[in-house]
């Protein structure tokens, strides 16, 4: 399992969790998904064998939010 931390913009509310909760969680592959609106962090255990990243950067940003790359 591989992990990764997104900074990603405009959660703020309990429906945020839950809506990338159910986005991310649901993709074949991810083990974990671990949201903090106050870090502004979504932290994703997957194997990568499994789903890609951009999927995963995919799902969150299907649900209208903005992932904050860095560089």
């Amino acid at each position: 399992m591989e992990s990764v931390v997104l900074k990603v913009d405009g959660m703020s509310c309990a429906h945020c969790i839950t809506a990338i909760n159910n986005a991310v969680g649901g993709l074949p592959g991810v083990g974990e998904v671990n949201v903090s609106l106050e870090a502004g962090s979504v932290g994703v255990k997957f194997d990568s064998g499994k789903v890609s990243l951009a999927r995963i950067e995919g799902a969150i940003e299907d649900q209208g939010y903005d992932i904050v790359r860095q560089g």
